[in-house]
């Protein structure tokens, strides 16, 4: 199966404003996160993609404009990795929410959690990694087992996935840090993903890309007594 590139988008108008935004509208990259998603085109410039999949969502969608201008890539549009639908608690203070008893559901046992007039975050679990899982499957036929595809989404929406990757229960992926363009890989196999990054905001990304195995490998395998690490010559220091 491909590697996935897990990219949440960049900083954006929401990032520090004290505001759960949600789905609401208008929700645009600030000057920060516009610097953010320049950068991703130097960043994984050693990187090659055979396809973008991208939430819905204006601020997703600017992250990966650049990237894809760089590459001529089209952007593939996936309701399944829009960010949760809050519901009510949707451009409501965060101060304020912290008052609510639902806020201790989703701290502490967030697969029981289902927002008022929204949805829970099971069922965000659920849709978003069944979105992966068919277009990992769907790649990876069209492009080959070493194809490598990247997915811009949310912070909870991608701390979910990872969480599935990693083989835990949903109620502890509050412990995942996804931060704003941040990049987390996870290659998969047909008997287990392996996840290769988490939350990386600034290191190399040239050793991700998969090599073809050796005839008698199993691309499933987990090396016994750990990896050895990437034997390729470090890619140059790019400037910008």
């Amino acid at each position: 199966m491909a590697t996935l590139v897990l990219l949440r988008h960049a900083r954006s108008t929401a990032n520090g404003s004290g505001v759960l935004a949600g789905r609401s509208p208008g929700v645009t990259l600030d000057p920060s996160g516009q610097r953010q998603a320049a950068a991703l085109v130097d960043r994984l410039a050693d990187v090659p993609l055979a396809e973008i999949v991208c939430s819905p969502l204006t601020r997703c969608q600017d992250t990966v404009r650049p990237l894809a201008l760089a590459r001529g890539l089209d952007v593939r549009t996936e309701d399944r990795l829009s960010e949760v639908d809050y519901g009510e608690w949707t451009g409501r203070e965060l101060k304020t929410l912290l008052k609510e008893p639902l806020w201790t559901v989703v701290q502490q046992h967030p697969s029981a959690a289902v927002f008022p007039d929204g949805e829970g975050l099971a069922a965000v679990q659920a849709r978003s990694v069944a979105a992966v899982r068919a277009h990992d499957g769907r790649i990876t036929a069209k492009h080959g087992a070493e194809a490598v595809w990247l997915l811009c989404s949310h912070g909870d929406v991608i701390k979910s996935i990872l969480a599935d990757a990693l083989g835990q229960h949903l109620d502890t992926f509050q412990r995942i840090v996804v931060d704003p363009a941040s990049v987390s890989v996870v290659r998969y196999t047909d008997t287990r993903p392996f996840v290769l990054r988490v939350n990386d905001t600034g290191g190399e990304l040239a050793s991700i890309v998969p090599r073809k195995p050796e005839p008698a490998e199993s691309a499933g395998d987990a090396t016994i007594g750990g990896s050895t690490g990437d034997t390729r010559t470090d890619p140059p220091t790019r400037s910008g």
